[in-house]
């Protein structure tokens, strides 16, 4: 969606909850964000919200109430009601919000192990290091 404004970025951000699958712990999170910047052949940045933050998230609590004022009174019958009126929603600044449902079956219980983790490319940042790091394409050399 950001190629329209952003031809060839050559760095890319995600701020990032600190639990769940995508937590700062999680091996599996990063060894799946090396392979998306192994295939864009892009550094990619990640920041962590700190444990027990993420509900401080503004920006998703000032859109979450815009999808709650969305589909209020409306039965959420089936996945394809809640992805439509989810991307149905517009906030009063004029952001357009865009979803769609993922259909993909995923396998569960995926373990990464200690040597197949030595080989990502990750960089600590200096501050908190273990919610904030890079991960740099296996092709431009580990670090």
């Amino acid at each position: 969606m950001g190629q329209i404004h952003f031809k060839k970025p050559t760095k890319l951000l995600i701020t990032a909850d600190g639990g769940e699958s995508n937590g700062s712990r999680v091996k599996l999170w990063k060894k799946e964000i090396q392979k998306l910047a192994d295939e864009l052949n892009m550094e990619i940045s990640i920041c962590h919200f700190p444990p027990g933050t993420s509900k401080l998230n503004k920006i998703e609590h000032k859109l979450f109430s815009y999808i709650s004022m969305n589909w209020r009174g409306k039965p959420l019958t089936s996945y394809e009601v809640v992805v439509n009126l989810i991307g149905s929603t517009t906030t009063a600044k004029g952001l357009k919000v865009r979803s769609e449902l993922d259909k993909n079956k995923y396998e569960k219980g995926i373990k990464v192990s200690d040597e197949e983790f030595k080989r990502l490319n990750i960089i600590k940042d200096e501050f908190h290091g273990e919610w904030n790091y890079t991960i740099l394409p296996i092709s431009r050399g580990l670090l």
